[in-house]
C-alpha cells in the first residue's frame, strides 16, 4: 500500500489526464524534462510472502505516462508510453510572461524535444543566448522563446515561485523561503568567497561522479580564473597524497551552512547522502524504522539505504545564495 504522501501527490498532481513533465534515467536523456500526460496509475504487484519485501521494484508506486514529443515508432505516429515513479514526475509548469535573461542565470533550454538545465554564459547583440550544459559540456545558442527560468519542484511547490508581477518582486515576497550564508557580491564575489584556503565543495562531470559534491580546500587562484583545489577525501592514483586538480567556477561552491539537525526526513524530500566520500543528491523514497531511509538517486537509477546521520537537507547555491526548494529556513 502506498504511503499517505504518495497517495496525496497522486490525487493532487498526477490524476488521469494531468499534464506533467517527465525525467528519464536512460543514457542520453538524463538531465531533461519531457512534456507528457498521465494515462493511469499502475497497480503494484501483490507480495507472495514477507521475503518479497526486498523486491523494491514491486513496492514502488508507478504511473503510466504518454510523451507528447517522444515517439515509440520510427514514423512518429505512436507516442511513447512508459511507467514512471513519482520522483520522475512533476506537474507541467504554468505559462509565464516572456522576459530577458542575463549572464549566470540558471535556465531550461528547449532542445531535442525536451527542457535541459543550463546556465546563460553570453548574451549576443541580436538577443540570442549562449547556454552551457554541465552534463554534456556543450554550449549552444538559443532564441529567447526557447528558454525559461530553471525551477525546482518539491513537496508541491516551485522554487523560485511563479509570479504575475515580475520575478524579482515575487522573490522578495518569498524571501523567507531562502536563506543566505554569504552575501551576494557583484563582480568580485569569487575573489572574496573562494579565496585561498577556503573550504568548498566541488562537483565533477566525469562518468560515475555525476550528482556528487566532494569537500575540498582551495590551494591557489589561477590566472585563467580557475582554481587549484585539494580534495579532503579523494587521494591520487598512488595513494601518497590527497588529489589536487583544476576546476572552474561552474563546479565549485562554498560548503553548505550548518542549519541544525532534523528529527526526520519525509518521503519525496530532496536530500544529500554521504556515499563513497562525497555528498550525492537524491530523494527520500522510503522511511524505515530506526531512523534509516531509502534514498533514490536519479542519475544512477539506484536506491540505497542510509542512516539519519549520513543525510543532510539538499540546498542549491544560486546567485550567491543558499536556496531550499520548499520549506522556509533561517540561519
Amino acid at each position: 500500500m502506498e504511503t499517505e504522501t504518495e497517495s496525496e501527490m497522486l490525487n493532487t498532481y498526477f490524476s488521469n489526464g494531468a499534464e506533467v513533465e517527465i525525467s528519464s534515467d536512460e543514457d542520453g536523456f538524463r538531465g531533461a524534462w519531457y512534456e507528457g500526460i498521465v494515462v493511469r496509475p499502475i497497480q503494484k504487484k501483490q507480495r507472495r510472502n514477507k521475503d518479497d519485501d526486498d523486491d523494491e521494484s514491486s513496492n514502488k508506486l508507478r504511473v503510466l505516462v504518454e510523451y507528447k514529443t517522444l515517439m515509440a515508432d520510427k514514423k512518429g505516429k505512436r507516442p511513447l508510453k512508459e511507467a514512471m515513479t513519482l520522483v520522475q514526475l512533476r506537474p507541467r509548469p504554468p505559462p509565464e510572461r516572456r522576459r530577458k535573461f542575463k549572464v549566470s542565470d540558471e535556465v531550461d533550454a528547449y532542445y531535442n524535444d525536451g527542457w535541459w538545465e543550463g546556465v546563460v554564459m553570453e548574451v549576443s547583440s541580436d538577443g540570442k543566448y549562449s547556454v552551457f550544459f554541465r552534463g554534456t559540456r556543450d554550449q549552444l545558442e538559443f532564441e529567447e522563446s526557447r528558454i525559461r527560468i530553471h525551477r525546482e519542484w518539491a513537496n508541491g511547490e516551485w522554487t523560485p515561485p511563479f509570479g504575475d508581477e515580475g520575478e524579482e518582486k515575487k522573490k522578495e515576497e518569498h524571501e523567507i523561503q531562502k536563506f543566505i550564508s554569504t552575501e551576494t557580491k557583484p563582480n568580485n564575489e569569487a575573489a572574496e568567497i573562494f579565496s585561498e584556503g577556503s573550504l568548498v565543495e566541488v562537483s565533477s562531470d566525469e562518468e560515475g561522479f555525476e550528482g556528487a559534491w566532494f569537500v575540498a580546500t582551495i590551494v591557489k587562484l589561477l590566472d585563467n580564473g580557475n582554481y587549484l583545489i585539494e580534495y579532503q577525501t579523494l587521494r591520487n592514483n598512488d595513494d601518497t597524497a590527497f588529489l589536487q586538480e583544476e576546476t572552474d567556477r561552474l563546479h565549485i561552491r562554498p560548503r553548505p551552512p550548518d542549519i541544525g539537525s532534523f528529527e526526520s526526513f519525509k518521503v519525496l524530500e530532496e536530500v544529500d547522502a554521504l556515499h563513497n566520500d562525497g555528498w550525492w543528491v537524491g530523494v527520500i523514497s522510503k522511511v524505515l524504522k530506526g531512523q534509516r531511509y531509502k534514498v533514490y538517486f536519479k542519475v544512477s537509477n539506484e536506491e540505497l539505504e542510509f542512516k539519519h546521520a549520513d543525510i543532510r537537507l539538499h540546498l542549491d547555491w544560486t546567485n550567491g545564495k543558499w536556496v531550499r526548494a520548499s520549506q522556509a529556513l533561517k540561519l
